[in-house]
C-alpha cells in the first residue's frame, strides 16, 4: 500500500499518452453519490483551460500523474456539479471526528494508492484513506516548495502523525441542496450518545448546527436537543422551519418540549404546536400553563400508572408498550378509580415477585409526593432527603398529574449554578 498526501498531489505535473507535460493538478475530486472514498477525477490546469481527467484514464502515479490519453480527450471543467473537491471542501475545513467525539480541522488528506480487479483486468485506484489533523500535515503544506524534499521528509518523520480514518469522518455541508446532491448525511454521528453529539454541536457555528439537525433522525435530534444549553436549543429550533421543528419537538419528553417552547416567541411556539400531532401538542400546552420554577413546570406527563387492583403481570404488560423515557420506568404508580395517587412500586421489586402478586403489596412506604405549586427548592429537598429517582406530582385533589425525574432536578440545579 502506498500513501500519498493530497498536498503533494496538488500541483503535480500531469503527463499525457505521449509523455509530454499536459498541465498541473488543480483539484482532486470525489463523487460521493457513486463512491464516498474513491477518487473520481482530477481537475487539471492546461493551456486550453481547466479539464477533467477521469481517474479511469490514469496509467500510474509516482510523484506525478501519467495518463494513457490526450488532453483533447479530457472534457472541459465547466463547474463541479455533484463533485466534492478535496482542496476546496476539505482542506482547512472543520469535520466531525466520530471516534474522538469532537470537531477537528483538516490540515491534509492521506490518499491510498491501491489496485483492484474489474472486468478481469487489474488497475490502480486512489482512495481517501485518512485526514491529517496534526502538525505534520500543517508543516508539510507550509514548507512544500520552500525546503528540499529530502530535508522536509526527515523533519516530518520526527513529528508523530495525528490522523483520523476516513470512515470516522462526518462532513459538514450547510447548503441543503448540495447535501442532497452529494449524499452527505450524519449517520456516523447519529450512532453516538446524545450527550456526545450535543458537545460536538455546541462547538459548531450556528449554520453548521442547523445542517446537522436537518439530517439527524427525529429521535436522535430530540434526545440531542434535550442535552443542549437552553440558548443553543432556542437558536437551533428558530433556525429550522416549523414542520421540521415540530417533528423533533414531538419526540422530546413533554416537560423538556414545554421548557423549550416556553423560551420561544408566542408566534413561533404556536406555529410549531399547529404542526405537531394533536395528542403531543395537547400534553405540551398543558405543561406550558404552569410556571417553570414549580413541580408542575418541571414534571413530565409520561409515566406509568396502574389501578390499585393491578398485578405484577399487568405491570410487565404495560411496560412492554411504554414509550416514555427510561427514567420514568423506575417507579410504577398506583391510582384509584378517580386517579388519586395510592402507592408507588419501585421497578426493582418486580424482579423477584410472582406474576400474580398484587402491586399494592409491593408499594413502598412512606409514599413521598409533592403538589403542583411546590417550588424548585422543595422538590430538590425531597429528592435529597429520600434519595428519589422520581417524584410524583398531584393536584389539589391528590390526582396524579405528572412525575419529576432525577434528570429534571439535575438540569434545574445546573441552571442555578
Amino acid at each position: 500500500m502506498t500513501t500519498l498526501p493530497l498536498s503533494e498531489l496538488l500541483g503535480a505535473t500531469v503527463y499525457d499518452s505521449s509523455g509530454a507535460a499536459a498541465g498541473r493538478v488543480r483539484e482532486v475530486t470525489l463523487a460521493p453519490q457513486e463512491d464516498r472514498d474513491r477518487i473520481a477525477s482530477f481537475i487539471v490546469k492546461t493551456k486550453s483551460g481547466n479539464r477533467v481527467l477521469p481517474f479511469s484514464a490514469v496509467n500510474f502515479i509516482d510523484a506525478d500523474i501519467h495518463s494513457f490519453s490526450k488532453p483533447s480527450d479530457w472534457p472541459a471543467a465547466n463547474g463541479a456539479e455533484g463533485l466534492f473537491l478535496l482542496e476546496r471542501d476539505l482542506l482547512d475545513q472543520q469535520v466531525i471526528d466520530i471516534n474522538g467525539r469532537k470537531v477537528v480541522r483538516v490540515n491534509d488528506v492521506d490518499l491510498q494508492i491501491d489496485s483492484m480487479i474489474e472486468a478481469g483486468r487489474s488497475h490502480a485506484v486512489l482512495r481517501v484513506y485518512s485526514v491529517d489533523i496534526g502538525a505534520r500535515g500543517a508543516i508539510r503544506r507550509l514548507l512544500r516548495g520552500l525546503a528540499p524534499r529530502a530535508a522536509l521528509q526527515i523533519l516530518l518523520q520526527r513529528i508523530p502523525p495525528r490522523t483520523i480514518p476516513w470512515s470516522f469522518v462526518d462532513l459538514i455541508e450547510t447548503d441543503p441542496a448540495r447535501r442532497i446532491k452529494l449524499k452527505i448525511s450524519h449517520e456516523g454521528l447519529a450512532t453516538l450518545h446524545p450527550a456526545d453529539i450535543a458537545d460536538i454541536v455546541e462547538d459548531l457555528a450556528p449554520d453548521e448546527r442547523e445542517a446537522v439537525f436537518r439530517t439527524l433522525d427525529e429521535d436522535v435530534a430530540a434526545e440531542t436537543l434535550e442535552e443542549l444549553e437552553p440558548k443553543v436549543q432556542k437558536s437551533i429550533v428558530e433556525s429550522l422551519d416549523s414542520e421540521r421543528a415540530a417533528d423533533i419537538v414531538e419526540e422530546m419528553d413533554p416537560d423538556a418540549a414545554a421548557d423549550l417552547l416556553g423560551d420561544l416567541s408566542q408566534d413561533h411556539t404556536e406555529q410549531i404546536l399547529v404542526e405537531m400531532k394533536p395528542e403531543a401538542s395537547q400534553e405540551v400546552v398543558e405543561l406550558l400553563e404552569h410556571r417553570e420554577e414549580t413541580a408542575a413546570g418541571r414534571m413530565t406527563t409520561e409515566f406509568l400508572a396502574l389501578p390499585v387492583t393491578a398485578t405484577v403481570e399487568n405491570a410487565i404488560g404495560v411496560m412492554r408498550e411504554f414509550e416514555g423515557g427510561i427514567e420514568s420506568v423506575s417507579t410504577i404508580y398506583l391510582v384509584d378509580s378517580h386517579g388519586t395517587l395510592a402507592g408507588a412500586v419501585p421497578l426493582v421489586k418486580l424482579v423477584l415477585a410472582q406474576p400474580e402478586t398484587p402491586m399494592l403489596s409491593l408499594a413502598q412506604e412512606p409514599l413521598v409526593l409533592t403538589h403542583e405549586a411546590a417550588g424548585d427548592n422543595q422538590v430538590a429537598e425531597l429528592f435529597d432527603k429520600y434519595n428519589l429517582v422520581t417524584l410524583p406530582v398531584v393536584d389539589q385533589h391528590n390526582k396524579l398529574v405528572g412525575v419529576v425525574t432525577s434528570d429534571d432536578v439535575i438540569s434545574m440545579l445546573r441552571g442555578k449554578l
